[in-house]
């Protein structure tokens, strides 16, 4: 394709222009030294701006933030591509190939219930490629960039699956007694941060114990403080820096009454 020639179809305009992107002579210089390593923040960052457009209901959002994610694969498969490796069309393809094929029940004529077969598929799947029916253990395949609530919520449900599990909540809240203490009885720095570690760890276990995602939880009242906050900082205006700790704490429980 000529640089006069418009791509025919907006996906092929992209992937015209990362490739412009990444031309090691006319390209752009930020673009031309990124790595996998340090676009996976990016693609991960991308990926929660979508689920809070989502949350925010905002359409308008969605749909930029959609495309932000869109470039991030694009971005993938072009350095996939210039290494040898594999190039975008590789990647829509074998996405296609896989959703066809865990849905004989749609795309073939098996009309066995769907999610049941998707089970068994992937295990046939894993025994064409010489991988164990059993993994060597039950935590295998829990991503290691996941968010830390997020994997720590993950590999809890999957010890859980082993029966490995408090029977009730109350297990799991008096653990988190525990944890409090013993980040309390720490006496070093270092004790400190692991104890915390455990405390957060036993939180996320309660949560899950409860039916609560705590990564939602946690974003939600994340988003609470800042709604409160920002309402404290219109009630004080220029001179909220300068308000002292008590008075500070008054505008809070105002605003608490009020968002």
């Amino acid at each position: 394709m000529s640089e006069t020639e418009a791509p025919c179809r907006p996906i092929d305009r992209l992937l015209a222009v990362m490739a412009r992107l990444r031309d090691p002579v006319r390209g752009c210089e930020w673009d031309t030294v990124q790595t996998f390593a340090t676009i996976a923040p990016y693609t991960i960052e991308e990926a929660y701006e979508v689920a809070d457009a989502i949350q925010r209901a905002d359409m308008a959002d969605l749909k930029d933030e959609l495309g932000d994610l869109l470039l991030q694969v694009v971005f993938h498969a072009r350095m996939a591509e210039e290494a040898g490796l594999f190039a975008f069309d590789d990647v829509a393809t074998a996405i296609s190939d896989k959703m066809e094929r865990r849905h004989p029940h749609i795309f073939g004529d098996r009309a066995e219930d769907g999610h049941h077969l998707w089970e068994i598929i992937k295990a046939e799947e894993r025994a064409a490629k010489g991988e164990p029916d059993v993994p060597a253990s039950a935590l295998d395949g829990v991503a290691l960039g996941l968010p830390a609530l997020l994997r720590a919520e993950k590999v809890q449900k999957r010890a859980a699956r082993t029966g490995f599990d408090w029977p009730d909540p109350s297990g799991a809240r008096a653990k988190v007694d525990e944890e409090l203490a013993e980040v309390e009885a720490a006496a070093t720095p270092v004790e400190r941060e692991e104890e915390i570690g455990d405390l957060l760890f036993a939180v996320v276990n309660w949560a899950r114990k409860l039916d609560i995602e705590p990564e939602a939880a946690l974003r939600a009242a994340t988003t609470k403080f800042e709604r409160r906050f920002r309402a404290m900082e219109q009630s004080a205006g220029d001179a909220f820096a300068g308000l002292d700790l008590a008075a500070k704490e008054s505008l809070w429980v105002e605003a608490k009454r009020s968002v």
